[in-house]
């Protein structure tokens, strides 16, 4: 089998350097083909296809080829470039477009390693380019891309631990050192890798870098960074654990019910849309948890569909703020009438991130309820289906405020051409995916699973949620607007970390000048006793006319300096 010539990273991250040298114009253009092209180019490459590589002295494959290489390529390369379109129209500047090629680069190159060294190495490039793209905005985006980076931090340190381990126990990076049905070896690897990779994948509890970091920046680098991270970490978990693991299906569930309610809670629309992407990934999680094909296509299949309609949401709500200016849903209103390209884009992806009948959510947050149901883990397919109850709540709150409700006190205009043309090529996915389930399965990477799609069940299913959804927000209406900040779990930890940081470096300092007092005390009496040595002791002893030979006043200057080195030594 012939070597690909390159791994389809490469052009990505090429365009990112040549971007802001050739012009805006020119250079985003650059970007559209060089993310485009890698759909045909990772459709054409024949699974199996690989490159091995020497990385670091170690066996490697930069570029493996499979079926859930393949389809994180395919989603990855379309939406970078719809995301693109989307910046030049949206005022991005070339720099920040260019970070956000390399960010698309980097992810495109986590994806199709073959081993855990190319892996952790793109993954920790992914963190950095993401964080370059965060604080490139300034403003309150540089604290919230400070906190982004030291827990992406933390997390890939804790998968770079997993990934040494494994190696201690295989003696080798490469994915095909273990059986199919075994990710990560042994017993300590897989916890580690679970946690460091749930950072990115918002667990309930290391979330909150999510809707801190994703409402900062440009509303553009927002559609970039709604994809590409979160989902990665899918993609690693199901590397980790191929087979599923019970206790990762009941977080993901949690994940489902806790995003949707904090979701709820929200004004600030994008912070809205980011709790979201926690609830929706953690649907993706459970069906990586429950394991088996029809789990693991319905996970990754999400993962395909959440990246079209959740860049959408972006979008839609990047317009309303473009036009507006305005970030919180109650300073806002009744905009379908002067947007209705916006309105109808938002409402497609709206009722296809809550799963409605005929729109792509439907169809994969269907698989997995089913694996739930069929494996009969009846409290987490409750714990599920509660998820998606609080999703419908959601976002007939942000549609009907933002677009429904009210008038806006000025006249906007709808999202420009170049806007329009990437939410309505999107939202005609999400719809296309949603009526031909037959389309979504055909580039799924598992095969073999009993499932249909439209039954009568299913559909009742989807259309009972819908309606308690809706009258559920009738009654919750008034009490929602009431609602302000709701904290998080960062307003504990974050004045935790300030403080008691704080107290290790005024603890440190204050112990080393106080040691460092000590030594210089210490180092006036050796000198002292030197000089005099009877007296000195005499002083010491409180009998200052005791006669002592000198034998014994150097034995006690002796004493005084290893004294005096042992608070050196501790002092450095």
């Amino acid at each position: 089998m012939v070597d690909p010539l390159v791994p389809p990273f490469v052009p990505v991250l090429l365009a990112a350097i040549l971007l802001p040298f050739v012009g805006r114009k020119v250079g985003h253009a650059l970007g559209i083909l060089a993310t485009a092209v890698v759909v045909p180019y990772v459709w054409l490459s024949p699974e199996g296809q690989h490159l091995p590589v020497s990385l670091f002295g170690f066996d490697a494959v930069l570029y493996n080829v499979d079926g859930f290489s393949t389809l994180m390529g395919l989603i990855f390369g379309f939406i970078g470039a719809v995301a693109v379109l989307y910046s030049f129209y949206s005022k991005a500047d070339s720099v920040q477009t260019a970070f956000a090629l390399s960010y698309v680069g980097t992810s495109l190159g986590a994806v199709f390693g073959g081993d855990w060294l190319t892996l952790i190495l793109f993954w920790e490039l992914m963190a950095i380019t993401s964080t370059l793209l965060v604080w490139y905005y300034g403003g309150r985006a540089v604290r919230a891309g400070f906190r982004y980076a030291l827990l992406h931090g933390i997390g890939g340190t804790l998968l770079l631990g997993a990934v040494v381990w494994h190696y201690t126990e295989v003696g080798s990076f490469l994915f095909t050192a273990t059986s199919a049905d075994v990710g990560m070896a042994g017993d300590v690897a897989p916890i580690l890798a679970a946690i460091g990779i749930g950072v990115n994948v918002g667990f309930v509890g290391l979330h909150a870098w999510l809707p801190d970091t994703y409402p900062r920046p440009h509303i553009a680098a927002s559609v970039f960074l709604c994809v590409y991270t979160t989902k990665t970490g899918v993609y690693g978990m199901y590397r980790v654990f191929p087979d599923g693991h019970l206790t990762i299906a009941y977080m993901g569930a949690f994940m489902a019910v806790f995003g949707a309610s904090m979701a709820l809670l929200q004004s600030d629309m994008r912070r809205l849309l980011s709790y979201h992407i926690q609830s929706q990934v953690g649907y993706m999680v459970a069906g990586v948890g429950i394991g088996g094909a029809l789990a693991t296509g319905g996970a990754f299949g999400h993962v395909f569909n959440h990246i079209l309609y959740k860049s959408l949401l972006f979008m839609t709500v990047g317009v309303v703020i473009f036009r507006t200016g305005e970030e919180n849903l109650k300073k806002v209103g009744g905009l379908a009438r002067e947007m209705p390209i916006t309105a109808i884009t938002f409402t497609i992806a709206a009722l296809s991130i809550a799963g409605f009948p005929g729109f792509n959510g439907f169809v994969s947050k269907g698989m997995v309820l089913a694996a739930a149901h069929k494996k009969h883990y009846d409290i987490l397919w409750y714990l599920l289906l509660a998820g998606g109850v609080g999703t419908f709540l959601s976002f007939i709150k942000l549609g009907y405020s933002a677009f429904v409700e009210g008038e806006y006190d000025s006249s906007v205009r709808d999202a420009n051409w170049g806007q329009s043309v990437g939410m309505i090529l999107v939202a005609g996915l999400c719809v296309l995916y949603g009526l031909f389930p037959s389309a979504l399965f055909a580039i799924l990477p598992t095969e073999g699973f009993d499932y249909t799609t439209y039954t009568i069940g299913h559909i009742e299913e989807g259309l009972i949620l819908a309606a308690i959804g809706a009258v559920g927000y009738v009654f919750l209406k008034k009490p929602l607007k009431k609602v302000g900040r709701v904290p998080d779990i960062d307003n504990l930890y974050n004045p935790l970390a300030l403080y008691g940081t704080r107290a290790v470096v005024v603890g440190t300092t204050n112990l080393y000048a106080g040691v460092d007092r000590a030594v210089v005390k210490l180092s006036r009496v050796s000198t002292d006793a030197i000089k005099h040595p009877n007296s000195t002791l005499g002083r010491l002893t409180g009998h200052g006319r005791v006669r002592l030979s000198a034998g014994i006043g150097m034995s006690v200057v002796l004493v005084v300096l290893v004294l005096v080195s042992i608070l050196s030594l501790m002092l450095i």
